[in-house]
């Protein structure tokens, strides 16, 4: 990724933007200044993150704001606590462990920033948890005007801005209801296709957080089922030497090497599926939540999720599984499975009900015209369940099929009108998500 006022691509290489200007600002102040000067033009200001989007939100063709020099710890307050827009996800366990703190929930990456992860809707897994979204109890942010507003918990605008996409401004600071830091003992184990499916609305509902992946072309499923433990629970299980044979070089180096072998000869990846199927093994290990959460993922991808009803998710994914095999795909990623609970915020994929996520990946290398297909393959299958897609995720979607399955969305185009009636913060994604 690059923001150097040349080329800009995204991680996964599927958005590329070449900015007339990368503006670095240092505080809210500057921000305000930028965004004013920019409105007074009529140009466009767009926040990029760290780039971990795959759908073309963060695509900048005019002013590009890079926030790496608003990051860092505000304030704590009891268990609320601001962090600065531009702090990782990664760098929030170090702040939050001298207050004994930490997030409610994360998902398997924490490469992006709070600002972008809030923006695009990240979520974990836990049917008793929402997305990071969810964990927001205000925000800083300056608007299409160039004016700094804070909404806190109380307003009902903050049901727009703990989720808002890029659209109604900069974010400069963002405020999270924290927990007391707690470990999580994680139980990983093969299972049969069929049986993680049926089980799947249970194990949700009997464990804090359960997921499973799936293996196209076999039969063989991985089930994640992580428990929340004491924080001063001793480490266990697979020593640090083990965990890296296994996270980095067999899920990442040795993935990677079959992945670029499977798209030069793509008929190979239904036994090299086979292969990595038949060698799931079962581990059990505890420590601290961000270290059970988050996997490391170094092999490039393409990535598509959508949203379901919860008991709709064996349904939906058995479509998929007929759908690869009808049209003989070569899809060497597995497919996740995930939930969530219901929560009220606008434009949250999980807002009103209770939500199963389905999430599809290509290896970035593919073939672009069959990956192409796959996806729009997904997304019809998806489309007849009413399925949502996850904003920073790849997907076609406009904004007449959105607002059907969105009940508060004319009420989150309402805010946005008030906090930027010009659109400064637009860009073709939002145009088309969003209408104007």
């Amino acid at each position: 990724m690059r923001a150097d006022g040349r080329t800009w691509r995204n991680w996964g290489g599927t958005q590329k933007a070449t900015p007339t200007r990368v503006a670095r600002p240092a505080d809210a102040a500057q921000v305000a200044d930028l965004v004013a000067d920019t409105a007074a033009r009529g140009g466009v200001v767009k926040p990029v993150g760290a780039g971990h989007s795959f759908s073309a939100i963060a695509v900048a063709d005019d002013v590009q704001v890079d926030l790496s020099a608003m990051r860092g710890l505000v304030r704590v307050d009891g268990s609320a606590v601001t962090l600065r827009a531009g702090t990782h996800l990664y760098e929030i366990p170090r702040i939050l462990a001298p207050y004994g703190l930490a997030m409610a929930n994360l998902g398997d990456v924490d490469r992006q920033t709070i600002a972008g992860a809030i923006s695009t809707g990240t979520h974990g897994t836990g049917l008793r948890f929402g997305g990071i979204s969810t964990q927001v109890t205000g925000v800083t942010l300056v608007t299409g005007t160039g004016e700094i507003v804070t909404v806190e918990k109380g307003n009902p605008d903050l049901a727009a801005a703990a989720l808002g996409l890029g659209a109604l401004g900069v974010l400069v600071d963002i405020t999270l209801e924290c927990v007391p830091e707690f470990g999580l003992r994680a139980v990983e184990a093969p299972a049969a296709l069929d049986d993680a499916l049926d089980g799947f609305t249970d194990r949700v509902a009997d464990t804090d957080h359960h997921e499973f992946y799936w293996f196209p072309h076999t039969e063989c499923a991985l089930t994640k089922s992580n428990t929340r433990i004491d924080a001063d629970t001793p480490r266990s299980g697979p020593g640090r030497i083990r965990r890296y044979v296994d996270d980095e070089l067999l899920s990442n180096k040795l993935f990677g090497v079959l992945c670029a072998l499977g798209a030069r000869v793509p008929a190979v990846v239904p036994a090299i599926a086979q292969l990595s199927g038949r060698a799931l093994g079962a581990r059990t290990f505890t420590d601290r939540s961000s270290e059970v959460f988050v996997s490391s993922r170094e092999v490039r991808f393409r990535e598509m999720e959508y949203a379901v009803a919860l008991h709709e998710v064996p349904d939906v994914l058995r479509e998929v599984r007929r759908m690869i095999e009808r049209r003989r795909y070569r899809v060497s990623f597995p497919v996740e499975v995930r939930a969530a609970a219901a929560d009220e915020l606008m434009l949250s994929t999980a807002t009103g009900r209770t939500t199963g996520y389905i999430a599809v990946h290509r290896y970035h290398r593919d073939d672009p015209a069959d990956s192409d297909a796959y996806f729009a393959g997904v997304e019809t299958i998806m489309n007849a369940h009413g399925g949502r897609p996850h904003w920073g995720k790849m997907h076609g979607l406009d904004a007449a099929a959105l607002r059907g399955r969105y009940p508060r969305f004319d009420e989150f185009l309402e805010v946005r009108n008030r906090f930027d009636p010009v659109r400064v913060f637009a860009n073709d994604y939002l145009r088309r998500v969003l209408g104007d």
